[in-house]
């Protein structure tokens, strides 16, 4: 599979898990010289370009999407209208139109769109799916979901208030889909309405909350942004509570916390006796070697990438709730200069 990526910083990344899953990475691109210059190294006979529009006279068969947060739509419409698989991380678009337009590229195209979602394949958001799948919670009522950062005051600063930078521009609620794709992939639910406020009214584009009602009637409460306490397992914290269990991440450094805690109450127990339990996820090896928890999530979501484009299987996260979890952070924004008053989510269900 010839596979081209659009931005090197985190492209960079991704770039190197795609060779070493066996894809070749023929073309690159970066506004940034400085950054096609470092890439050559490690893309070594690749062709580097400054305009992402080079690449779609290339003879490539998926793109990689890893430029700025919110400038992914237009590329992906694009290369779909080339029939160029794509992978699109972070943010599927940036408004509601520019949603709609994806989903229409998406489905008169011959390619397919996945949203580069590795939260989704992370080990303790898979246990707590597997718990569900189960029917060992039931009925799902609440989950809570972070994506926080542990970071000083001054880092934060120079981060957000950047405006060259893409934090700088977006608005506070914007970066939610670490948050939101989890909860709607446990959930098998759609957003319905979002209520966002700021953690901190001092701080107003450090951190967010949001709650959001989920179509099965469930409540999502999310934290995403720069609070102190950031959870080991790759900035990720989810909790789930059904109508019979508990599960969620287990708030502890280092490897245990990719581990899930089930919680089990007396009533609900086969012996009548509370149940608690702590799952650890196996292990996870690419080529006979042992993939590093912290990855494990994006080497699963670009090979289900590779499997879509190559195999035909389903995308891991399709264009609908890409869009669909992307567009909370749209409404949220919303919400929150509207004195945070309760705000419906755009429908791309159907």
């Amino acid at each position: 599979m010839r596979i081209g990526v659009i931005g090197l910083r985190q492209g960079l990344h991704l770039a190197g898990w795609c060779r070493r899953l066996g894809m070749d990475v023929v073309a690159a691109c970066d506004h940034d010289g400085g950054r096609r210059a470092a890439a050559r190294a490690e893309l070594p006979g690749a062709v580097l370009t400054e305009r992402w529009q080079d690449l779609l006279e290339h003879r490539i068969d998926g793109v990689v999407l890893a430029n700025d947060f919110d400038a992914h739509a237009p590329p992906a419409i694009a290369f779909l209208d080339r029939g160029v698989h794509v992978l699109s991380e972070s943010a599927a678009c940036a408004d509601e139109e520019e949603g709609r337009r994806l989903i229409a590229a998406t489905e008169r195209s011959s390619a397919t769109y996945s949203f580069a979602e590795n939260y989704v394949a992370h080990p303790h958001v898979r246990l707590l799916r597997a718990a569900a799948d189960a029917g060992e919670l039931g009925r799902v009522g609440m989950v809570e979901a972070d994506y926080l950062h542990g970071m000083s005051p001054e880092d934060v600063a120079a981060l957000v208030g950047d405006p060259a930078h893409w934090r700088g521009r977006i608005a506070p609620t914007a970066y939610c889909t670490h948050t939101l794709s989890p909860v709607l992939a446990l959930t098998d639910a759609w957003p319905v309405e979002v209520t966002a406020f700021l953690a901190d009214e001092s701080e107003p584009r450090a951190a967010v909350v949001m709650a959001v009602r989920l179509s099965t009637g469930a409540l999502a409460l999310t934290r995403h942004g720069f609070l102190q306490g950031e959870p080991d397992s790759h900035w990720s914290w989810v909790s789930v509570r059904g109508a019979r269990a508990l599960a969620e991440s287990v708030r502890a450094p280092g490897e245990r916390a990719w581990s899930v805690r089930i919680r089990t109450e007396a009533w609900a127990s086969p012996d009548g006796r509370t149940r608690e339990e702590e799952r650890t996820p196996p292990p996870y090896t690419l080529n006979g070697r042992p993939v590093e928890r912290a990855a494990e999530g994006t080497v699963r979501m670009l090979q289900a990438f590779r499997d879509t484009a190559v195999h035909g299987e389903p995308p891991l996260v399709a264009v609908r709730p890409a869009v669909a979890a992307s567009l909370v952070g749209v409404a949220a924004a919303a919400s929150l200069t509207n004195g945070s008053r309760p705000t419906p989510v755009p429908d791309v269900s159907t």
